[in-house]
């Protein structure tokens, strides 16, 4: 016998004296009858001491096992896949049953006690009648997960595994295999090539957009035994056709690679499916489609203008977003000075709003944070308080805004050098920067030069294509001045640069992620002569300040915010994520978050939050899971509470079936079975011959006796002991008049 949970010879002579201390000092009011005293207090010693014995868990371990007792689990993967005729002309389960019943069994079952288990979205037992091809997904690292705890302390030889090596389930940790579960032999099935095969590997696109954006859809596709010829690629928007191109696949069979430019409808979300017509005996044209889905904004995003004197720039600037419908501008423009000495300002915003900027800027941050984006316009440090500049790093690093800057009084020493806000900028302000960077060579003195970055931002590509965006660019007239900013951060990216007086190449535009935001720097002066000294019809100016503000602002998030999970198949798991925060964005640790998923026939199904325990805790994050029964667009809907008063609400969707995961890349994969084999000490069976597989798996049938132990402590034994002593214990008690 031995401990499964054994304490240091120190520890167990320690618990023995407290034991025997604490059951002696039960009874201390009975020393005047010692004999009763020791009677009780060994009886209780003994049960403080059987206790103890019982958590350090008494085991034996079994060494004499018959090798047929040795357990040999067949595990045969029943998942859709297996229905695939590409082993020797046959369906991949036909093969395996075909091998049970003519080779593994016969060879196995004399030996071993052999049991059969089919996987695909869950372990269950099987019979060789019973194996069909029809699980939704092969989920293999689920399956010898669950193995692994239904033959816990029983004597396993090692798994012998039938699959097509293909896993849509939770991520396979091969590391943590060795030493956790016993050798692993797959029998490969199937075929590493599947002839002429087309598939949509991935879709995806930009980040979420405003009303009327145009966004990227990147598209990946292969061709597998493509024998020449072009792969037609078919855009659709909610099952309508939208454009059809043909590619010309790259050569050495790899993914080809295209972008569609789409504007996705108002107010709805939207379903993009790019699919691939099957070829004329194509063996998986399940593969040939995938969807994805945009999602619609809530609102229009809400902009805070603040310029620090009256100018050319703010007039034009502010009629460019004006024209913008998924943009709401508040402005604050400072005139001088009144009688008294104090700022006078001249204000212009949406109702409600207002009263928070009578004096230039918001003073608290629950008014600042109602706002995604943040232009300061030549606005210098004397202008805003060490608190609102405070606020405002804030703003971006903590609620996730945008901030620009802008104008050579942003920049001087008297401006937000050196100010809290220059913590949060792409560049440096306090030191200066006169040498060239490597972002592009100047074309002339204040013209802009587009990076290699620049031609595939958001904010400068302001055209369909780099060429025309070059051309765009190049065509605009100077600008009047560039201010000499610092160097670059780390993390910042170099958009545009323009040439000084000495020829140099210096910083333009300049863009980065800061903590949870964005912020951009735009080092020109009079950019407004780009639409003053070209003809009406160049939108160049608007297109660019509009993309700028959207870029900053778009990211920004409510207090309440819902995550849907990435698209996955019908009977999978979903989780949804919210995130539950005050109007300052103070995390709500303590609300009631109710969440509603309606599906696509209309059924509803309500849940409720928790607190999410992810990877990253986030204390605003609250979660649920459901699993959808149908494929379809899901709408989810997110309610808070706190103390009975709403906290806020959100909405978005998720699309189930966007893609048909379990024939994604057909093909044998005979790689992982063989990493798999090797991280558990098997090896890969060739169906030739059985007698490999045999000899190895009865050579480790005495160490799997060995490895098993038999818990002693878990039986009814060692209950009727403790409870026997506490019986005897308390009728002595009451026989001698004790409580």
């Amino acid at each position: 016998m031995s401990f499964a949970n054994p304490l240091p010879w120190w520890a167990l002579i320690l618990v023995t004296a407290a034991a025997a201390a604490l059951a002696w000092h039960a009874y201390r009011s009975l020393a005047p009858w010692p004999p009763r005293r020791a009677v009780l207090s060994t009886l209780r010693f003994l049960t403080l001491l059987l206790l103890v014995v019982v958590l350090m868990r008494p085991v034996a371990r079994l060494t004499e096992i018959d090798s047929r007792d040795v357990i040999v689990p067949v595990l045969v993967d029943s998942s859709r896949s297996m229905g695939i005729e590409d082993a020797e002309g046959r369906r991949r389960i036909d093969v395996a049953r075909e091998l049970l019943v003519s080779q593994l069994l016969p060879a196995l079952e004399p030996r071993f006690t052999v049991e059969l288990l089919s996987f695909g979205e869950s372990l269950e037992e099987a019979s060789t009648g019973s194996l069909h091809a029809t699980a939704r997904r092969s989920d293999l690292g689920g399956a010898l997960a669950a193995a692994r705890e239904r033959y816990r302390g029983r004597p396993v030889a090692g798994y012998v595994l039938l699959t097509d090596g293909g896993d849509t389930g939770a991520a396979l940790d091969l590391a943590a295999a060795d030493g956790v579960l016993p050798p692993i032999y797959p029998v490969p099935i199937g075929s590493t090539e599947v002839g002429e095969d087309r598939e949509v590997l991935g879709l995806s696109v930009a980040e979420a957009v405003l009303d009327g954006s145009h966004i990227d859809l990147a598209v990946s596709a292969v061709a597998h035994g493509a024998a020449g010829g072009l792969v037609e690629l078919r855009l659709l928007e909610n099952g309508r056709p939208l454009e059809v191109r043909h590619v010309t696949p790259p050569p050495g069979g790899g993914p080809l690679r295209e972008v569609f430019q789409v504007a996705p409808a108002a107010g709805a979300a939207t379903i993009y499916t790019v699919e691939i017509p099957p070829l004329p005996g194509e063996r998986v044209p399940e593969n040939n489609r995938r969807s994805i889905l945009v999602q619609p904004p809530t609102r229009p995003r809400r902009v805070l203008l603040v310029e620090g004197a009256p100018g050319y720039e703010h007039s034009f600037l502010k009629r460019a977003l004006a024209g913008d419908r998924g943009l709401e501008v508040d402005s604050v423009v400072r005139k001088g000075k009144n009688e008294q000495g104090a700022d006078t300002y001249y204000i212009q915003a949406g109702r409600g709003r207002g009263s928070a900027l009578a004096d230039g800027y918001p003073k608290d941050a629950a008014s600042l944070f109602a706002y995604d984006a943040i232009v300061l316009a030549n606005v210098g440090g004397d202008q805003l308080t060490t608190a609102q500049m405070e606020a405002t790093r804030e703003f971006v690093a903590r609620r996730g805004g945008g901030l620009l800057v802008l104008g050579a009084q942003s920049f001087l020493t008297r401006g937000l050098a050196g100010t809290p806000i220059e913590d949060a900028l792409p560049v440096e302000l306090s030191r200066r920067m006169d040498t060239a960077v490597a972002a592009g060579s100047a074309r002339g003195t204040h013209r802009v030069t587009i990076t290699d970055a620049g031609f595939l931002h958001p904010v400068t590509r302001i055209a369909a294509t780099a060429d025309e965006t070059r051309k765009r660019w190049d065509g605009l007239p100077p600008l009047a001045a560039a201010a000499a900013l610092g160097s670059p951060r780390p993390a910042a990216v170099i958009l545009a640069t323009s040439g000084g007086a000495s020829g140099t190449s210096r910083p333009l535009v300049a863009v980065q992620r800061y903590g949870e935001g964005r912020t951009m720097v735009f080092a020109g002066e009079a950019s407004w002569r780009w639409r003053m000294m070209l003809p009406s019809t160049d939108r160049s100016y608007d297109i660019f300040w509009r993309q700028a503000i959207r870029w900053l602002a778009v990211a920004a998030p409510d207090p309440v915010t819902v995550f849907p999970s990435a698209g996955g198949g019908t009977g999978e798991e979903f989780t949804i994520r919210a995130a539950v925060r005050d109007a300052s964005f103070v995390p709500l640790r303590d609300a009631e978050v109710d969440i509603r998923v309606v599906g696509p026939d209309g059924r509803l199904e309500q849940l409720r939050g928790a607190a999410d325990r992810g990877d990253r805790p986030d204390p605003s994050l609250f979660s649920a899971r459901f699993t959808p029964d149908q494929p379809g667009i899901y709408r989810v809907t997110v309610g808070a509470r706190r103390g009975g008063a709403e906290a806020g609400t959100a909405a978005g969707a998720v699309l189930v079936g966007s893609a048909d995961l379990e024939m994604a890349d057909p093909r044998l994969n005979l790689a992982l079975l063989e990493r798999l084999a090797t991280a558990t000490g098997g090896e890969v069976v060739r169906t030739t011959d059985t007698h490999p597989l045999v000899a190895a798996l009865t050579a480790r049938a005495p160490a799997a006796a060995l490895s098993v132990r038999r818990d002693l402590w878990h039986n009814a034994w060692w209950l009727t002991a403790i409870v026997a002593l506490l019986a005897g214990e308390w009728g002595l008690r009451r026989r001698w008049g004790l409580r």
